[in-house]
């Protein structure tokens, strides 16, 4: 049988969220002034912390303000390795390299699914050894350049597991012949966590903790 092990990212793998950190490190290095905007991106964040806007539009508002409307696709790539080397460097768990390890030592195939876009997370995930990332896709322009829109369904939520067996359909896996592995750190993955064989509350909030405790989930700490 097929064992897949399959790994949120931020917070999970990460010592903190990338989506800000990578907006603010690409903007530093292509037009600094954007970074006076930053206020605005804490106005968006208030909004959809009052319900007024979703994730979704959250990120895509984000992008627009940090890195503009449209990013060529060259420097998207550039500034996503220069910022997966940083974090690869000095801001992941020591516990996900060890179970990351682990993993592939016991056979299992890697995955990385993450709300997070997949132009960045993917330079990520290379670094870490993974086979396979499921991520938030971005729309491009007719010349290729990386829009501040999001292509099909952000990554989050009972979106994340949608994405997950459409991708396991694409590749003839049926689920009975699969074992599933699955680390996250947030309760808003309950949904895949309900789906997997094995459901690991990693740095778990107080929300997942409780759920995790209610359904016999294992819960580890990877921030010690």
């Amino acid at each position: 049988m097929l064992k897949l092990a399959i790994y949120d990212m931020d917070k999970t793998i990460t010592h903190a969220p990338t989506w800000t950190g990578f907006l603010v490190a690409t903007a530093r290095g292509r037009a600094p002034w954007r970074l006076a905007l930053l206020p605005l991106a804490g106005v968006a964040s208030g909004a959809y912390a009052a319900k007024l806007i979703d994730r979704g539009q959250l990120k895509q508002w984000t992008q627009r303000l940090i890195l503009g409307g449209a990013m060529d696709a060259a420097a998207a790539r550039d500034a996503a390795a220069r910022f997966a080397d940083h974090v690869v460097a000095s801001g992941v768990f020591a516990g996900a390299r060890a179970q990351i390890a682990a993993d592939k030592a016991d056979g299992c195939r890697l995955v990385m699914a993450t709300a997070s876009y997949g132009f960045y997370a993917g330079a990520i995930a290379e670094r870490l050894g993974f086979d396979v990332v499921i991520a938030t896709g971005v729309r491009h322009d007719a010349d290729g350049r990386l829009l501040a829109r999001i292509e099909g369904e952000n990554c989050y939520g009972p979106a994340k597991l949608r994405m997950i067996e459409a991708w396991m359909a694409r590749e003839g896996l049926a689920r009975d012949r699969v074992h599933v592995r699955f680390y996250s750190d947030h309760v808003s993955d309950a949904p895949t966590f309900a789906w997997a064989d094995e459901a690991v509350a990693v740095n778990a909030h107080g929300p997942l903790r409780t759920l995790a405790r209610a359904k016999g989930w294992r819960i580890e700490d990877w921030e010690r």
